[in-house]
């Protein structure tokens, strides 16, 4: 074909890695572009011109009184990418928009055609994993724009708009400053209080039983039953510590080692042995949540985490989309597993038949397979090992073997249960239980078993019984007593939560990963090794929420949002008139079943800031959030609380404690010739000095501080320390060469001297009264040290990294303590302690620092003046109110 005849394809993704490898498969003819993500959205109403500020789109850059169009603005930092895919579209025949195939994915492609205006054919190419012949598949196999999915998406984000826009400011006024509600978010925080409320009225109760060792096979058995009474264990208590089981029983510590005692020398005999078949089937392939569960449980990555690194695996062709509530597999991707997996595993692992799995899922998203390998032939983990990232093989690894183990026979096996049991000296009868299970025939175990949240949950698996039959004697080992206390509910993990919040079907899977990054940003929860703590904070805004809002944080009421947002994705509901039902109520009761968000926000009436900001401890005490954190009041008396406390360890005797304790202010006396007061004091960096500025003083003025040296102490300091270190810095002198004064400072990173702009660390803290300006000149005419210094030893070691398997340590370094694999370095958080991080904790900070990648550097910033000129010049084309229609696009073939 002449050059002049070629067809000349302008294809647009959202990110520059898929483009890159799409470009690859397609060829000649097809120039692929991506125009990062979204290109335009909702402005926040101070974006909005002038003229617009006080009109329609005012307050939520929505016009909610005519059928809630929206006021769409281009980006400001898309403007260039705009008009450069604006420039390739004139020298293109054809138009394709291979954004992904969900409801986001169609939105930027709906927002990439009202913006680009073409005049050239406009194709829709979709694909689900990006493979050379998927991708030359779909460029041929196109099909229409789907305004249902953009109408749906559309809806959503307005929706967040309104909600946050209209809840939010009530949080700023009542709770704090700066504070955001979200359709999403605050239900998770909502969930995450809820279990904290349950384990600050959890009572503990203890119970005791003994745990024997018998011969043959030195097995262990449990008591389970004291002259035919169920012994009670931690299930037969409620959550108030008494006893709910009828007929159980529960022993104490004397009942126990009494009975042990009267056991010792006693003829433990075989009552029953139960033998029952064991099988277990393969978990399905996974989908977007499961993935993020098993990641966190085996490679303790975050869901963030772990979507970066899966979008990155997607983009260079290795998985499938990594968005989707889907477990089903394709026919060919069903063959490629069956075939690896009878290729490594033997076929005498692989199931008879082909496993299909389906689900009904209350809020599926459109891509229509189960995350697996991409292709049509697994390519195994060992192959892409040079290729990808240690986090991308690691995940890379999980996903493989959880697909092809999805098309593996089922574990089978034997399941024993042996009863046994003796009479006490003192003519008691007890019975002790043990169970084991024999796994005959591995199946898909041999490639991958499913993780579990609930620790010690499977530990009969493969744990071996001896031969036993009734009437047999046994030997006994050792019996020993055992106390017990039950257990508050465990707090939610990344895993569990993400868990929760689909169970109840609120939210979508593709935003969990967002939804806790935002609730962990906000400061509603933070993070105790894996556990999500809530803060202080969390609980004064989930309680006006609860109190004021009751609807918008009801679990079955966001799901049905989902559900009624999924049906405007099927054409079943109508956009606005949803839109109209949730914003400003339904008279019949339909729509969004909701009285009117307008409604419940006009009239609000009175709330008490104070109440909804405190929670009560016992013993008079109460807790107050406030401005500047929590802190506990009784009376006159008040202290502050640790940010790292969480909030079921704030008990009345730790209180009183904190009440107790110095308020720490350590009074020292007055400066002799300024007159004021000296103080010391604990802060962010440690413990320091500053003066107390006299009543009226300049808002502008700033009192002298000084950081105590290393060996100085907040009960032993005086006021002469003090005055000497509110001294600093201290001129040493001048440099008689060039006339440049010397000073000897204390910083944050030890004693120096400054030059100018030259500084030069000195040894010791005392230094810094005691150098002379001589010894300071010898230090500057030394050449300047530039190398490291000798490494200094690991603050701890912790073990293997379960991703890298290289060592893990935590070392001290210019900004704090970090750790460390060898190769990739992440500072510890505000709430994490050197003492207190675990190997799991260290594993999910490299991981989330591995994925990060690494930091960009930073370019040159535009003028100001150009940049403003650009603005206002393209500013009236990109920020037109724009409806849904699309009158004068092109028709999408």
């Amino acid at each position: 074909m002449p050059e002049s005849e070629v067809i000349r394809r302008l294809v647009i993704v959202e990110s520059p890695a898929k483009a890159k490898t799409i470009a690859g498969y397609l060829g000649p003819g097809y120039e692929v572009d991506s125009s990062i993500g979204h290109i335009r959205d909702l402005p926040t109403p101070s974006e909005l011109p002038a003229e617009e500020k006080k009109g329609r789109f005012g307050k939520f850059a929505v016009d909610v009184d005519n059928g809630f169009e929206p006021y769409y603005v281009v980006d400001q930092d898309k403007k260039k990418k705009v008009a450069e895919l604006k420039r390739k579209l004139k020298d293109a025949d054809e138009l394709l928009l291979a954004t992904d195939e969900d409801r986001e994915g169609e939105a930027i492609a709906w927002h990439l055609l009202q913006v680009l205006e073409p005049k050239v054919p406009v194709r829709r190419m979709v694909f689900h994993e990006i493979t050379r012949d998927a991708i030359r598949q779909a460029a041929e196999d196109t099909r229409e724009l789907d305004q249902r999915l953009v109408d749906a998406q559309e809806t959503r984000r307005i929706l967040d708009r309104l909600y946050g826009y209209e809840v939010s400011p009530v949080l700023w006024r009542k709770v704090r400053a700066g504070l955001s509600a979200g359709r999403v978010q605050s239900v998770a925080t909502r969930l995450v209080v809820e279990r904290e409320r349950d384990r600050m009225a959890f009572v503990r109760a203890g119970y005791w039983d003994l745990e024997g060792v018998f011969d043959p096979g030195t097995f262990t058995a449990r008591l389970i039953a004291l002259d035919g009474a169920r012994v009670a264990t931690g299930r037969d208590f409620d959550t108030d510590g008494r006893l709910k089981t009828a007929g159980a029983v529960a022993l104490d510590e004397q009942a126990v080692r009494s009975l042990t005692a009267g056991l010792a020398g006693a003829a433990f005999v075989v009552r029953s042995v139960e033998d029952r078949p064991y099988r277990r089937s393969p978990a399905a392939p996974f989908m977007t949540s499961t993935l993020q569960q098993e990641a966190s449980r085996k490679l303790r990555m975050t869901s963030k985490v772990a979507m970066r690194v899966a979008q990155r695996l997607y983009e260079n062709g290795h998985i499938t989309y990594m968005r989707t509530d889907s477990t089903t597999l394709s026919e060919s991707a069903i063959a490629a597993a069956r075939a690896a997996a009878t290729q490594i595993f033997g076929a005498e692992n692989v199931a008879d038949t082909p496993r299909q799995y389906t689900r009904k899922v209350k809020n599926a998203q459109e891509a229509h397979e189960a995350i697996r390998p991409s292709g049509e032939v697994f390519r195994t983990p060992g192959e892409l090992a040079r290729e990808v990232s240690p986090d991308e093989l690691a995940l890379y690894d999980l996903i493989w073997k959880r697909t092809v183990a999805s098309q593996m026979a089922d574990a089978r096996g034997q399941t024993a249960s042996v009863r046994l049991g003796a009479t006490s000296t003192d003519g008691r009868d007890a019975e002790l239980s043990a169970s084991g299970t024999v796994i005959t025939h591995r199946g898909f175990l041999a490639a991958h078993e499913e993780g579990r949240d609930e620790p010690g949950a499977g530990d009969d698996d493969e744990r071996r019984l001896p031969s036993m039959s009734v009437g047999d004697t046994l030997a006994v080992v050792s019996l020993e007593a055992e106390g017990h206390e039950t257990q508050p509910p465990a707090r939610f993990t990344e895993a569990t939560l993400v868990k929760a919040l689909e169970e109840r079907g609120i939210g979508r899977p593709s935003t969990y990963a967002a939804t806790i990054s935002v609730i962990l940003d906000r400061g509603y929860v933070f993070k105790k090794g894996t556990a999500l703590v809530p803060t202080w904070l969390a609980f004064a805004v989930t309680k006006l929420l609860e109190q004021q809002f009751s609807e918008l944080v009801d679990y079955d009421f966001t799901a049905q949002m989902e559900s009624d947002l999924d049906r405007i994705a099927a054409g079943e509901a109508d956009r606005s008139e949803w839109l109209h039902a949730f914003y400003f109520g339904s008279p019949d009761g339909t729509g969004a079943a909701l009285d009117g968000l307008k409604g419940l926000v006009d009239n609000l009436g009175d709330i008490d800031a104070r109440e909804i900001n405190s929670v009560d401890i016992g013993g008079g005490i109460t807790l107050r959030v406030g401005r500047y954190g929590p802190y506990i009041e009784r009376g006159e008396e008040r202290a502050s609380v640790p940010e790292d406390l969480a909030p079921d360890e704030l008990t009345v005797a730790l209180a009183e404690e904190l009440l107790a304790a110095p308020s720490g202010d350590h009074r020292l006396g007055h400066d002799p010739v300024s007159g004021l007061e000296i103080v010391a004091k604990t802060g962010r960096y440690g413990p320091y000095v500053t003066e107390v500025l006299a009543e009226g003083a300049p808002k502008n003025a700033k009192p002298r501080t000084g950081s105590l040296f290393k060996d100085m102490s907040l009960d032993t300091v005086t006021l002469e320390d003090a005055l000497r270190l509110l001294s600093l810095p201290r001129v040493v002198g001048v440099d008689p060469a060039d006339s440049v004064e010397i000073t000897a400072q204390n910083g944050r990173y030890g004693p120096y001297l400054k030059k100018g702009t030259d500084s030069r660390s000195i040894e010791r803290e005392e230094q810094l009264f005691s150098i002379t300006l001589d010894e300071a000149l010898a230090i500057y005419a030394l050449p300047k040290a530039r190398g490291r210094a000798a490494a200094a030893p690991p603050l701890r070691e912790l073990g293997p990294d379960p991703v890298t398997a290289r060592p893990i340590v935590i070392k001290d370094g210019r900004f704090g303590a970090y750790v460390t694999d060898g190769e990739t370095n992440a500072t510890l958080r505000k709430a994490d302690t050197v003492e207190g991080v675990t190997v799991e904790r260290a594993a999910e900070l490299l991981a989330e620092k591995r994925a990060a990648g690494p930091a960009k550097k930073g370019g040159r910033r535009p003028a100001k003046k150009t940049a403003k000129k650009t603005a206002k010049k393209s500013g009236k084309t990109t920020a037109k109110p724009v409806k849904k229609t699309a009158k004068k696009a092109p028709a999408v073939p």
